[in-house]
């Protein structure tokens, strides 16, 4: 990672953290600005914060190889994907097509992280700052710095289950050009839920968390639709994922019942989802991006009339992942489009394919274009895990989603993972949540794949070549 005379502020044109923000986000797309003349205004950190969560939307991240493009091919929850994704589906990572995916998801997660570590570089240092923006920016930005290095330990770390003392990856905690460390698994863990414990005490402030009504009127609207920030109960709900991805059951359930009983997050309605005005489920995130072109790429990737890569699901297979109550399913009635004539045998998410009008009806922009990242769903999946842990009944979490998706609650199960891995890729299909749950839990056989997974290390990604060229790394596997 260079240190630049300039920071990178990424922003594509008409991306938004909200709607209210256009006032103050006014920059050109891929503009450099200089870092003494950007961090001289409260504006100025506000646009380098909006940059991280602009990285963050490329299409090399959450954009969509996170999401439903390489994550969904890994966990091989779609049957039929492009051809240019068949090494993905055989994790050949060495690959060039693979490999050039891979070594992307690095270097533009440790770009996002370069630029939080900008901001928190900056912060203290300037007292520029009106009411509590200060202390919610700074934990943003801490926030950030540990969402990005979680999910890159996810992807290049091996899971905690195996070896927590591997070598995984660098914790970058300075804007340098300076080699960073490489930690071991179980150490950056312990960083990042320093940093998520930091970020929790600072938005201790955020309008979120004390119900403080924001107005446009106010500071441009810029506090308004936190879902779109990593707020204070979005760091909750990671902390739940990570303390769940180490082993530490009573922090997982703790973290993840205070976002549950804030009250804060509900599930859609079977109207709205029937409707088309909520197919993402946006009153469940408590964490989203919006990206302005994702009904066009929903279009372009995830339908079977768009130019491509385009990625389905075989409706046999749909049917099978859905079980014998799938007609009464929401997911599977309404987030679903049958393919037809060549295409007949497939099915096609509508996950992210909210139009801006149905029957000249506009819809709320609050629905429209966000990718969820954490949903209420996990945090309630999360509980069941601690509560099948303790050995207490899961199914007083797990009924809460299913009865949400039109489904009748449960009374027992024959056998918890079966049970949790089918509901969990019912859930988060087209997310890029499988992948990590797959490799989480070890599991040697996924669905759809026959070969021993553990076995072939398939759950990790290589570190990019050029780390042990000029940075001296360690294996990760």
């Amino acid at each position: 990672m260079i240190k630049h005379k300039f920071l990178y502020i990424l922003l594509a044109a008409g991306l938004l953290l909200n709607t209210s923000c256009e006032k103050w986000l006014d920059v050109q797309p891929k503009s450099q600005v200089k870092v003494d003349e950007l961090f001289e205004t409260e504006a100025g950190f506000k646009e380098a914060l909006a940059g991280v969560y602009t990285i963050l939307t490329d299409k090399a991240l959450y954009g969509r190889e996170l999401t439903y493009g390489m994550m969904g091919v890994l966990s091989h929850e779609w049957t039929s994907y492009s051809t240019t994704y068949k090494d993905d589906g055989e994790y050949n990572y060495q690959s060039s097509l693979t490999k050039a995916r891979v070594d992307a998801i690095w270097n533009n997660m440790y770009k996002a992280i370069s630029n939080a570590n900008m901001i928190l570089e900056n912060i203290d240092s300037k007292n520029v700052f009106t009411g509590d923006n200060k202390a919610i920016i700074k934990g943003e930005a801490l926030a950030l710095r540990a969402f990005a290095h979680f999910d890159l330990l996810r992807c290049f770390g091996v899971n905690y289950i195996t070896n927590p003392n591997q070598k995984a990856i660098p914790y970058v905690e300075q804007y340098t050009s300076k080699q960073t460390k490489q930690y071991t698994v179980d150490e950056v863990l312990g960083k990042i839920i320093t940093d998520l414990q930091q970020a929790e005490e600072l938005l201790k402030v955020d309008p979120i968390f004390t119900g403080r009504t924001v107005t446009e009127v106010e500071d441009r609207g810029y506090l308004i639709n936190r879902q779109l920030h990593l707020n204070y109960y979005a760091v909750k709900a990671l902390m739940a994922r990570v303390y769940l991805y180490k082993g530490d059951y009573q922090n997982a359930k703790a973290a993840a019942l205070s976002v549950v009983n804030s009250n804060k997050f509900t599930f859609s309605t079977q109207k709205n989802i029937a409707d088309k005005v909520d197919l993402s489920g946006a009153p469940e995130h408590i964490f989203a991006l919006q990206i302005n072109t994702l009904h066009q790429d929903a279009i372009t990737h995830l339908t079977q009339s768009g130019s491509g890569p385009i990625f389905s699901l075989g409706a046999s297979t749909a049917e099978a992942y859905f079980g014998a109550q799938f007609t009464n399913d929401y997911r599977y009635m309404y987030l679903l489009a049958d393919g037809t004539q060549a295409n007949a045998t497939q099915k096609y998410t509508l996950k992210f394919s909210e139009p801006a009008t149905n029957n000249s009806i506009s819809y709320p922009e609050y629905y429209r274009q966000k990718m969820p990242i954490i949903k209420l769903a996990e945090m309630y999946f999360i509980l069941a895990e601690c509560a099948e842990h303790e050995n207490t009944d899961p199914l007083q979490y797990m009924n809460k989603e299913l009865t949400a998706r039109g489904l009748t609650g449960l009374t027992s199960y024959a056998d918890f993972r079966s049970l949790m891995t089918n509901e969990f890729r019912k859930e988060f299909l087209a997310e890029g949540q499988l992948f990590y749950y797959f490799k989480r839990t070890n599991q040697e056989h996924i669905p759809n794949y026959s070969e021993n997974m553990v076995a072939t290390k398939n759950y990790t990604f290589p570190i990019p070549d050029s780390e042990y060229e000029f940075a001296d790394r360690e294996p990760n596997k």
